[in-house]
């Protein structure tokens, strides 16, 4: 494209005819030749490389995400959302409507790099962040996760009405995204409805939460309508469904029901972490410490069994402090010991895990500043190298460009001094012969003051006369033997002109002959004929002849 357009430029050029001549015209085209190989840069990829940049970031950033490196994770998401955004508002992304792979980096990116500040605290700048986002062509299923995380951070904030808005625009969202009937759109439903009834329960807003818990049961009996429903999912979210009741009866106020509701709930509905936990919450609530105990337990069974956790400050917090406090109000103090002891044990692993994982992680931001550094130094120098050639090849063109322009002007002006002292030739040898013929006339037939004419041309045929410096009309008066005012008719009557004009004619003359006839310098013809100002000698001369003394002697020497 760009070796299109330099083209383009070049034909604009010959157009114009600011390049005409053959040598200039292969001088540019090998310049812009040189310019388009200077930009080009092979390419595997199709995508543009804003777009390459920008995936590669937001996948080192789930990387990281994924291993609980959440500095290097929350660097990674923003850059690759800040790389997006800055596309996005120079016009690169494809249009609204076409829902491509751009759009989903650009909202799930966005949206990642906020929970990363809503995780560390920064509310404020997670919902600037998240602002910003939905003001953008975003995909439903991307906004409908902003606007819950929007949820979350107002009712954090205690903005609660923002708050009932924000998720329920983001559930209206999400049903609208699943109007086509998939299998994951009601458990989508299911899990959102949960996750905002969750939120509410945690700020104390019990009846926005009954709304919500109600919302999920209703998603949930859809669920079971369809025949590729899943019967795991359709037990774990009944327990889940039972659990929250039994949690919001017993929220407000309503313990008798929300035992009941809890001991009606079948053991093979509490089997995953999510469920045990809620479980071993909800019975420490209710003052149920020895059962909440075995289920914190049983937590602890079942994480070991389904991964290799790693032990972190989060999981003591979850699993081993709540164990111990549940052991310690249940009066199993043995037990209670043991989990202390396990604690310590726990916390020493956390500390060390979390400086390894910190070293790690600063090592890790060190370098890639480094790098980017190093990276963006190359690229200055190689952008500063290629405006040093470009300027140096643009100096190049508009030198060669000047000095055409220059000796053409040169060729014309030569062209026009010498027919324009051919000219003068024919004029003064016209005038000459004038001379000659009024000369030839006899003297009883001549006026008196065309007598002094004749007897002042004799005269002035003795350069010695108007060569010298201080000679005017009260010189020549007294050479001819009489006044200035014959003297002044005389020149008035025969050449219509004044004693000053008269003499400098002849100095002028004088100083053409010195000019065609000798290499003397003009400096030393202008004192030669009697004119000792230099300035007030290249004037005389140029309203005399139309031209400068210097292009009077290139002129007659045919230079």
């Amino acid at each position: 494209m760009k070796i299109i357009w330099l083209f383009g430029y070049y034909l604009y050029l010959c157009k114009s005819k600011m390049i005409v001549k053959m040598r200039y015209r292969i001088l540019i085209i090998c310049a812009l030749m040189a310019l388009a190989g200077c930009t080009r840069s092979p390419k595997t990829d199709q995508r543009p490389e804003w777009l390459m940049q920008a995936d590669e970031d937001y996948k080192l950033a789930q990387d990281y995400d994924g291993q609980w490196q959440v500095r290097l994770a929350e660097m990674y998401y923003r850059k690759a959302y800040e790389a997006l955004k800055k596309a996005n508002e120079d016009g690169l992304f494809p249009p609204a409507d076409d829902q491509s792979y751009s759009w989903f980096l650009y909202g799930d990116a966005g949206y990642r790099y906020a929970v990363m500040l809503y995780r560390r605290g920064d509310t404020e700048g997670a919902i600037a962040l998240l602002s910003d986002i939905l003001a953008h062509d975003i995909r439903d299923v991307e906004r409908s996760s902003i606007l819950q995380l929007m949820g979350e951070c107002q009712l954090l904030l205690k903005q609660y009405d923002a708050a009932r808005a924000s998720y329920t625009k983001a559930f209206e969202v999400r049903s609208h995204w699943h109007q086509d009937g998939k299998i994951d759109g009601p458990f989508n439903m299911m899990v959102t409805c949960f996750a905002i009834y969750n939120s509410f329960m945690e700020f104390g807003e019990y009846e926005e939460a009954a709304q919500w818990l109600e919302r999920m049961e209703k998603e949930l009996s859809v669920y079971e309508q369809r025949t590729d429903a899943s019967p795991r999912i359709i037990e774990e979210y009944r327990g889940y469904v039972a659990m929250n009741r039994a949690r919001l009866l017993l929220a407000t106020g309503h313990a008798h029901e929300a035992n009941a509701v809890y001991d009606a709930i079948p053991a093979s509905r509490i089997f995953t972490p999510l469920g045990i936990t809620w479980a071993a919450i909800w019975l420490s609530d209710a003052g149920r410490y020895g059962e909440s105990a075995d289920m914190y337990a049983r937590l602890d069974t079942t994480y070991a069994s389904v991964s290799n956790v790693t032990m972190t400050f989060d999981k003591i917090s979850e699993c081993l402090a709540p164990r111990y406090m549940a052991d310690m109000k249940a009066g199993r103090t043995q037990e209670a010991l043991a989990i202390g002891a396990d604690m310590a044990v726990a916390i020493d692993s956390a500390l060390a895990w979390q400086k390894r994982n910190d070293a790690a992680e600063l090592s890790v931001i060190y370098q890639t500043h480094e790098k980017e550094l190093a990276l963006e130094e190359s690229r200055t120098k190689s952008t500063i190298y290629l405006i040093i050639a470009v300027g140096a090849l643009l100096l190049l063109l508009l030198t060669g460009y000047i000095l055409w322009i220059v000796r053409r002007d040169n060729r014309l002006l030569t062209e026009k001094n010498q027919v324009l002292y051919e000219q003068i030739q024919q004029r003064e040898q016209a005038e000459t012969e004038e001379r000659e013929r009024q000369q030839a006339q006899p003297t009883e037939t001549l006026s008196q003051s065309q007598q002094i004419y004749r007897r002042l041309c004799e005269l002035m045929e003795d350069p010695d006369v108007y060569t010298d410096a201080e000679c005017n009309h009260e010189t020549l008066a007294q050479l001819l033997g009489t006044n200035r005012t014959y003297l002044y008719d005389a020149l008035r009557e025969c050449s219509d002109t004044t004693p000053a004009d008269f003499i400098n004619r002849y100095r002028i003359r004088h100083a053409a002959l010195l000019l065609a006839t000798t290499d003397d310098p003009v400096a030393l013809v202008a004192e030669l004929c009697g004119i000792t100002n230099r300035s007030t000698f290249a004037r005389l001369f140029r309203d005399h002849y139309s031209m400068s003394p210097t292009e009077y002697r290139h002129a007659a020497k045919g230079k």
